[in-house]
């Protein structure tokens, strides 16, 4: 296939309407559009994979190629790439297959230029299932099966060219909160569960987590839903409610339970704790070779998550053009500037981490 401009890769991409579990026509696409000297390329089910070199010293450039459904609201047609006053609208243009297809043009680029890393393999994953499917999650299944686990990794998010060094976390937590049912006209013979849920709001309101992350700040929670009750004419036996706590790596999620639990008189069970959160040193070579690169020179943390969950304890930097606030909003939209400097900046970040990783 032709090699394209990455606005024209770009524009390619965003008519494929690649909802969660629906990659196949998209992931075809690129498999064909990266067949091209030099370059070679594995395809597990819809995600795939491609990489130049040979040697044991592996980057990886990580972005997915699902997008969330449509709005009702878009302005323009969701899946037609529009260009309006230098902007490019369509839903995935910022989240995230602006960063893909400027990840896959930078690798194109560079081998088209002879470049290749020495004692090492640059490599480009853009997967499927991001959003939404955690059990079919494209990148976890490419490196439980045969993508070699990388020494560093770039994860394609949405960060306006900023590199991102931390990411919190999520953890989901369900308070069973239990009382003694009676008639309502009674209640000296019953425990309103609801009141016990109400006391544990209160001490959750006033307790606080004393460890912070340098760069993203406290742990955060909230009581998101809260249930009690089955007629209104009887005390209720049971009230259950959940938590939604935004972790840092200030603590593990074990820690932040068993904090929760000392707290309150429910009982506490974990909902969902997958997305851990994570972080890289500042004295990584990706984090230089970012710094390096980016137009923003400052370290951010972001509340968002991504695979990065899937690459704990591989020095990574969330890193790709466009703003992550019009993510899944239907105003998404991407300057087309941005998304070519992003290719230069991938570029750079290439070279500088390999020329430096080889001479450590």
């Amino acid at each position: 296939m032709k090699k394209m401009s990455v606005i024209d890769l770009l524009n390619a991409m965003i008519e494929f309407p690649s909802l969660s579990g629906e990659e196949d026509e998209i992931c075809t696409f690129m498999q064909s559009y990266v067949d091209q000297p030099g370059v070679q390329s594995t395809r597990i089910e819809n995600s795939l994979y491609f990489w130049i070199g040979d040697g044991d010293h592996r980057l990886l450039m990580a972005s997915h190629l699902d997008v969330v459904p449509p709005s009702s609201s878009h302005p323009y047609p969701p899946f037609t790439a529009t260009h309006v006053g230098g902007m490019i609208y369509g839903r995935g243009s910022v989240d995230a297959k602006a960063s893909g297809a400027a990840m896959t043009s930078a690798l194109l680029e560079l081998a088209a230029e002879g470049w290749s890393p020495k004692q090492g393999q640059l490599i480009v994953a853009l997967t499927e299932c991001e959003e939404t499917d955690y059990e079919n999650n494209g990148l976890q299944k490419l490196l439980n099966q045969s993508l070699a686990r990388p020494d560093a990794a770039l994860v394609g998010e949405p960060t306006n060219l900023a590199p991102i060094v931390a990411q919190k976390g999520l953890l989901i937590l369900r308070l069973d909160s239990m009382g003694k049912t009676a008639h309502a006209a009674r209640d000296s013979l019953g425990e309103n569960a609801i009141l016990v849920a109400a006391d544990d709001i209160q001490r959750l309101s006033k307790f606080k987590f004393e460890r912070t992350h340098p760069i993203l700040g406290e742990v955060s929670m909230n009581v998101t839903t809260i249930h009690g009750g089955t007629a209104r004419n009887v005390i209720p036996d049971c009230c259950t409610m959940y938590l939604d706590i935004r972790s840092t790596p200030a603590y593990t999620h074990t820690e932040i339970v068993d904090a929760i639990s000392d707290v309150v008189q429910s009982k506490v069970s974990i909902h969902s704790d997958r997305v851990v959160p994570v972080s890289t040193e500042i004295e990584e070579n990706i984090v230089k070779a970012c710094l390096n690169a980016s137009p923003v020179n400052q370290l951010n943390g972001s509340p968002t998550a991504s695979d990065w969950i899937y690459l704990q304890g591989i020095p990574a930097v969330k890193i790709g053009p466009g703003s992550s606030e019009l993510s899944h909003t239907p105003n998404e939209h991407i300057d087309q500037i941005e998304v070519t400097e992003s290719v230069k900046l991938y570029k750079e970040v290439v070279k500088w981490y390999f020329e430096r990783s080889t001479q450590d």
